[in-house]
């Protein structure tokens, strides 16, 4: 089976992370997977035995989403983006998958909308047409509208054979963020969380005793290292490694380093950052969905800053959410600063240790089965 994964992150890593992870478990149960990634390449994220196809890239103006930008940080133009769907169309053909999976449209990315949908006739003209999936994380960002949710449910009803939720439904039920109608509901399969496999502990034992902080792969979270900076100088004893991502990342560790106390590393985000974690003292981090299920496979104290930037609510629901388990921190981006993330970390650190979790995490094989099985009804038909 040819399993072709959709995907433009605009800010972050963590669509592209996910859907690299649903790829390699394509791979490894022995169908063939290509990523096809419209957003700006990220080397750190794990691509083995994934086939990817990278498009002329585009970003966010920040938490704009309706502002589109080059890799150069420029305007996005119409000949940018005939160039991305000609590849994209040239790509369909060429592989002429049994599968397409659209991550995150049509509940987001409504500014690439003539994109997806071009996608979407092409894979549905081609000679023998594909199962069309979406695939959605556990929280989605509220429709602002209810002609928005309209919109999306009529383009379900119009392309698609299934939703890929990507959570579980005792936990976080799609209606948690998304109205869910009767027209809806009979698209859903929960498939649980989709995390890769546990991460190893570091074979050098790289992170021991220190705290570590990330903020993803893009350029946000300047808030959450520069209070970083400032807990360290009042915490000297202890390492305090900052892992900056995203495609300004060499112009934001030069100017953290200026600002760095003896006791604290600034450095490039880290391809070995899961395994990291089980050495570490404790995480500081936002609270993706990627970034929540490394937490959740380790026993690392943490804290949790949410993104809560542009009404940005994902990140809060989630976050408050992990706070019931011990040792998980929330602190909101309006009460941040060194003092206040030095406390928190501490009090993390003090909490009883939890266990690791390792049930509810297979989304990813389930994914597959999942897939598997509406495939060889949708073909049968």
């Amino acid at each position: 089976m040819k399993v072709l994964i959709l995907v433009t992150h605009l800010l972050g890593t963590g669509h592209l992370a996910r859907a690299l992870t649903l790829a390699r478990a394509f791979s490894t149960a022995k169908h063939e997977a290509t990523v096809v990634s419209g957003g700006m390449p990220a080397g750190q994220l794990d691509g083995n035995g994934v086939q990817l196809v990278q498009l002329p890239p585009l970003r966010s103006d920040g938490v704009n989403f309706t502002r589109l930008l080059d890799a150069d940080g420029l305007d996005a133009g119409a000949d940018l983006m005939a160039r991305r769907a000609t590849h994209l169309r040239d790509t369909l053909r060429a592989i002429a998958p049994d599968v397409v999976i659209t991550e995150l449209f049509p509940f987001g990315r409504r500014v690439l909308r003539a994109e997806f949908l071009e996608a979407l006739d092409a894979a549905r003209s081609l000679p023998h047409c594909p199962l069309i999936c979406a695939s959605v994380r556990d929280i989605l960002a509220p429709p602002s509208k209810p002609a928005k949710a309209a919109m999306t449910e009529d383009f379900i009803s119009r392309f698609y054979d299934a939703v890929l939720v990507h959570s579980d439904a005792d936990v976080t039920p799609l209606d948690v963020s998304w109205p869910v109608t009767k027209t809806l509901a009979p698209y859903l399969h929960y498939t649980g969380f989709v995390a890769p496999p546990p991460a190893p502990a570091h074979p050098d034992g790289v992170g021991t005793g220190e705290v570590l902080v990330s903020a993803g792969g893009g350029n946000v979270g300047t808030n959450v290292f520069d209070a970083a900076l400032q807990a360290a100088r009042h915490d000297p004893d202890r390492r305090w490694r900052l892992l900056v991502g995203g495609t300004k990342a060499a112009d934001r560790i030069a100017t953290l380093r200026q600002n760095a106390s003896p006791n604290t590393i600034v450095e490039a985000a880290r391809p070995d950052f899961r395994q990291m974690l089980h050495h570490a003292a404790a995480s500081v981090s936002m609270a993706g969905y990627n970034t929540a299920l490394d937490l959740l496979q380790t026993q690392t104290p943490a804290v949790l800053v949410p993104f809560d930037a542009g009404d940005e609510t994902e990140q809060s629901l989630r976050a408050e959410a992990l706070a019931r388990l011990p040792g998980i921190n929330v602190l909101t981006s309006a009460a941040l600063n060194g003092q206040t993330l030095l406390e928190q970390v501490q009090k993390a650190i003090s909490a009883p240790r939890r266990a690791a979790r390792t049930s509810g995490l297979h989304g990813a094989q389930n994914t597959v089965r999942i897939v598997q099985e509406l495939a060889g009804k949708h073909h049968a038909d």
